[in-house]
């Protein structure tokens, strides 16, 4: 599991490194030109020879940028460096020029044909510090390198987003690669920053793990592993799922839901009604699937996945309504958040919350934005965290970097998922996901809000794997194609490689 810091926590960290701030540089400014030799070999075949431009601020990424560029000028490279040259930190101006680095301000007349002539890009205007965009004449000089296909690699965070919410207000590098310092910061997680920080590599500086105290957590492949049952288990012990999902006009939601919950661990699947006018096309829909899957009513279950399409008949609001009644383990989704957004559907949950009671809530914004007040001003890691506080439930608040938050627990932004998921019917899929991956540990007992909320942040993990793994297969990908790469990202997660 790898750390997600804020910047307070980071300059905190730093201040507490036990070594001056000109070694922290160093550090970074060699790591950086390590990164920045590796992007321009694999562009022009060679190192001695390259251009190399970087855009300096005033600040210490400045100067983290005019030190490797002294390194890369020290293999061959022709540096330049762009910015105002009286207000560049002074040791990394110094050891620029000595190294034979080029300086050019910004308004120099040379300055446009060097940036578009230019095979990498530096950017070392701002650093975690800064807010809203990129102001002028640093936001000109990007506009350039951006016309002319100039890749950026950018020092700690892209210049112009927001370090700590991933939002984006004005204009921002958009850069092929970061390298960051210590720790990964939100901006590298969160949409939409996260789309301007290109790959990320996270340099050792020598932070100190015990200063370090995470904003949120980002899983890794092997995080996603879910343990092989134990050889004396049984499937009862593996957790029975209830999904009342699927109507009508959504049969194949139902579908999606329970092949989700079979591939997340559970030992029995069984569909429970929804609207009575549509059980019976909604079985029959499931069962030639998955043969497997128990219809019934009266079996008590260990989780369950309420509201993929169920529609908004009249008779939907009861069926939610009893699901929350239920002591089991509830993932609310789709339909069933509309249900849930109503004064009855709020009362059934505070009363869920007040009795300890688990209840995820899987929205995506707009539907987010029905459950409550909170906005996203201040970023999906912080709304989410707030919703999470308020309603006593876990989120998931799903989109690109979809997020985890659980009331007094690190928060996790998932790094799996992308556009794949993007296709009607892969929320469903995650839906059952949830509810499978809750059964067995609610079965044994094992099960508190952490808990849930960390194998919820797996299921999310794996349903994003599994999107990836059936885009690489060709062609544009389905929720079927999600659900049939499950097996697959499973494996992948068990080797740690995907």
């Amino acid at each position: 599991m790898r750390i997600v810091c804020s910047v307070s926590t980071t300059r905190h960290a730093e201040a507490r490194a036990g070594v001056a701030e000109s070694v922290l540089m160093q550090r970074a400014a060699t790591g950086l030109a390590l990164v920045a030799m590796e992007l321009v070999r694999a562009r022009a075949g060679r190192v001695r020879g390259t251009r190399v431009v970087g855009l300096v601020g005033s600040g210490n990424n400045g100067g983290d940028a005019l030190w490797g560029l002294a390194r890369l000028a020290g293999r061959g490279v022709h540096a330049t460096a762009v910015g105002d040259p009286h207000r560049m930190h002074a040791g990394g101006a110094r050891a620029a020029r000595a190294a034979g680095v080029q300086v050019l301000g910004w308004s120099d007349p040379r300055t446009p044909a060097v940036l578009g002539a230019a095979d990498l890009a530096i950017d070392g205007i701002v650093g975690i510090g800064a807010s809203g965009g990129l102001r002028e004449p640093a936001a000109g000089a990007v506009r350039i390198l951006a016309v002319a296909g100039v890749p950026v690699l950018a020092v700690d965070v892209p210049s112009g987003v927001d370090v700590d919410s991933g939002l984006v207000g004005g204009d921002a590098v958009r850069a092929l690669a970061t390298v960051t310092f210590g720790v990964l910061k939100a901006c590298h997680v969160l949409a939409p920053a996260k789309e301007h920080a290109g790959a990320v590599t996270v340099l050792d500086i020598g932070l100190r793990a015990a200063d370090l105290v995470p904003l949120a957590l980002v899983a890794s492949l092997p995080d996603l592993a879910v343990p092989a049952p134990e050889p004396a288990t049984h499937k009862y012990r593996r957790g029975v799922v209830g999904v009342t999902a699927g109507s009508r006009a959504y049969p194949g939601a139902a579908v999606l839901a329970v092949g989700g919950a079979r591939q997340a661990g559970a030992g029995m699947v069984v569909l429970t009604p929804g609207p009575h006018d549509t059980a019976d096309a909604v079985g029959r829909s499931v069962l030639a699937r998955f043969p497997d899957v128990v219809l019934g009513t009266e079996r008590d279950v260990d989780a369950r996945c309420v509201g993929p399409g169920l529609g908004d008949g009249p008779s939907v609001a009861s069926v939610v309504l009893a699901a929350l009644a239920g002591a089991a383990p509830v993932v609310v989704d789709a339909s069933a958040l509309t249900v849930l957004a109503g004064p009855r559907g709020r009362d059934a949950l505070a009363v869920r919350t007040a009795n300890g009671r688990i209840t995820v809530v899987t929205p995506h914004a707009g539907e987010f934005a029905r459950l409550g007040s909170w906005t996203d001003g201040a970023g999906s890691l912080r709304v989410a965290q707030q919703a999470a506080d308020e309603l006593g439930v876990i989120v998931v608040l799903k989109g690109p970097g979809t997020v985890v938050a659980a009331p007094g627990v690190t928060p996790q932004v998932d790094v799996f998922g992308d556009s794949a998921l993007a296709t009607a019917g892969s929320g469903d899929v995650l839906a059952g996901m949830i509810a499978g991956m809750l059964a067995g540990p609610a079965r044994s007992g094992e099960l508190d809000i952490a808990a849930a909320a960390r194998l919820a942040a797996r299921a999310v993990g794996l349903h994003g794997l599994a999107g990836r793994l059936a885009a690489a297969r060709g062609g544009q990908v389905s929720a079927l194609d999600v659900l049939d790469a499950l097996p697959e990202a499973h494996r992948s997660a068990r080797a740690g490689t995907g």
